[in-house]
């Protein structure tokens, strides 16, 4: 069975299907899913998802992009999210840095914001999934502030040389549909050299479906594409990315029990 450790069905392009489509994933082959909020009421949203369907599991957190409305208050809905659905809540996030739309919130907020997190991370003992994009460095160097907290780059676009100093720290990477792009140069570069109890996949749903759905709606079932392309990367057997990719993300999350009942 997969694990798509990172899909927003919180998100309004689910709003007529949702439920369906979650209800049928195990027996397409999805045996776990984490959604992971993006602010308050999303992180709600995703609980709630959570509690309604077994194999779902929810983050909280806030995501970088939507933090302007981010004060102390907010964190504590967040933390109280975190406490009182221990069974659902299996991670912080997502959170961290994004630098790249010039209208995004003011980078020391955002900075404030992830710092934030990664200290309610450490209190609460839950790993974080991180959101980087065109803020590598900044990054880097706040993680590296909370050496006791572990945690994942979703859809990891860095280079090698920071993907070997995050396997150093203990971290994980993990994928998405980016990797079957003609122009994913790096990320396959990245692919090909990691320890593979580092790697987790993803879809990050509905958004970048892999091909050779790219352009339309993206679902956990798209996650076999995903799979199939890093497989073929790193020269093994699907099976045993399937296998390997699972087994890390179970054990991310602190699942692993649930490798005895299969």
């Amino acid at each position: 069975m997969l694990f798509d450790t990172h899909a927003h069905y919180d998100d309004i392009a689910f709003e007529e299907d949702r439920d369906a489509l979650l209800h049928a994933l195990p027996e397409q082959g999805i045996g776990w899913v984490v959604d992971p909020g993006c602010d308050v009421e999303s992180s709600r949203t995703a609980v709630a998802i959570a509690k309604a369907h077994p194999h779902v599991y929810a983050a909280v957190g806030y995501q970088p992009e939507e933090c302007g409305a981010y004060t102390e208050e907010r964190l504590a809905e967040i933390a109280a999210l975190a406490r009182e659905h221990r069974e659902q809540v299996v991670a912080i996030g997502e959170i961290g840095l994004d630098y790249h739309w010039p209208d995004n919130p003011e980078r020391e907020l955002q900075k404030r914001c992830f710092r934030d997190h990664l200290a309610l991370a450490q209190e609460l003992d839950l790993p974080v999934i991180v959101h980087d994009r065109d803020a590598h460095q900044d990054s880097m160097a706040i993680i590296r502030e909370f050496p006791k907290v572990r945690g994942v780059f979703h859809c990891y676009s860095g280079s090698v040389e920071d993907a070997k100093m995050l396997v150093r720290l203990g971290w994980n990477l993990s994928f998405t549909g980016v990797i079957t792009f003609k122009n994913a140069r790096k990320a396959l570069e990245v692919v090909a050299m990691l320890p593979e109890e580092r790697i987790m996949l993803e879809t990050d749903a509905p958004y970048l479906a892999p091909e050779p759905n790219r352009g339309k709606r993206n679902d956990s079932r798209n996650l076999r594409y995903i799979r199939d392309k890093m497989a073929e990367i790193r020269g093994v057997a699907p099976e045993q990315i399937e296998a390997a990719t699972t087994k890390n993300a179970l054990e991310f999350f602190g699942l692993s029990w649930k490798l005895r009942e299969n």
